[in-house]
């Protein structure tokens, strides 16, 4: 069966980890939201995927930018301040023991609140909003990391911000997973997604760049959310004179470029060796091992 970025080895330390609901910690068997909570019942909310890296969470201040800039475009009230919110996160690491344990990775979800009766309008919500954080002892496989993907490029494509802006991180993700549905079915790992006029834009729950003749290249960021790993591996590129270019570009330069490969919070930098039955490499090619190296040295920086 084919398995994605966010493969990873089950640890029966999940089984009794703790769940910070609304400020509680509470066992997971018992962790619970309402039926009429926003998130349940609309995908209303934001959320994002964090690192813990070294007993401290790699690159926060990115990720409570998105949480927040998120949050006001929808006109959603946290109800926490980012002091609050990271106290909280700090608080839910501690309380798990995980602080100074490798592999954690921690789901932050904010909804809108609980609704008095199912509405989409927000003037019937009812309470606070909902924050819920997940810590997990979840390392990726060695295997995803070395070995690579395969993606398959499906008709399923990423919306104009007039429909739904992709720079949002909602938890309404039907997009992306009807996408997911169909690489799978079709034997790949992941989804390669295409913007409205037929260009490269993403993967279902990664950001795609390719390599071509020592440039890397990703798409121009219109069609796709603002990915914290994608803009530092930008920025490591830069940092060390790689040339990396934002742009448009086709299944044509994919199928002919020299590596590929994806980013994302839980994996870091993942190859992908082939994409719609097109082989690229075997395995991870020079530059995409250059940049794991590059990506982990500048999380070290971070979280120094």
């Amino acid at each position: 069966m084919a398995k994605g970025t966010h493969e990873f080895t089950a640890d029966p330390r999940n089984e009794t980890i703790l769940i910070n609901v609304n400020g509680a910690l509470v066992p997971r068997a018992e962790a619970t939201v309402s039926v009429f909570d926003s998130g349940f019942m609309l995908g209303d909310g934001v959320w994002e995927g964090l690192r813990v890296h070294r007993g401290k969470i790699a690159f926060l201040d990115a990720h409570l930018d998105r949480l927040y800039e998120g949050a006001k475009a929808i006109a959603m009230d946290i109800g926490l301040t980012r002091n609050e919110l990271t106290g909280r996160l700090y608080e839910t690491i501690n309380g798990n023991g995980m602080r100074d344990q490798h592999g954690v990775h921690i789901r932050l979800m904010v909804t809108r609140g609980i609704r008095s009766t199912p509405y989409q309008d927000p003037r019937v919500v009812i309470s606070p909003a909902t924050i819920v954080i997940i810590p997990e002892y979840k390392t990726p496989l060695p295997a995803t990391i070395e070995r690579g993907i395969r993606l398959f490029t499906v008709h399923v494509r990423r919306g104009d911000p007039a429909v739904q802006d992709q720079k949002l991180n909602s938890h309404s993700k039907l997009n992306c997973i009807t996408a997911c549905i169909q690489a799978t079915q079709a034997g790949a790992d992941e989804a390669l997604m295409l913007d409205p006029h037929g260009f490269v834009a993403t993967c279902n729950s990664t950001h795609f760049f390719i390599v071509r003749k020592g440039e890397v290249w990703t798409s121009s960021g219109d069609y796709c959310l603002g990915g914290i790993t994608r803009a530092n591996v930008i920025r490591v590129c830069r940092e060390e004179g790689i040339p990396v270019f934002e742009k448009n570009f086709s299944l044509t330069d994919v199928y002919g470029a020299d590596e590929a490969f994806v980013t994302g919070t839980f994996a870091g930098v993942v190859p992908v060796t082939e994409v719609d039955g097109r082989q690229l490499t075997e395995g991870r090619g020079p530059m995409v091992e250059r940049l794991q190296g590059l990506y982990k040295a500048l999380m070290d920086r971070d979280v120094a």
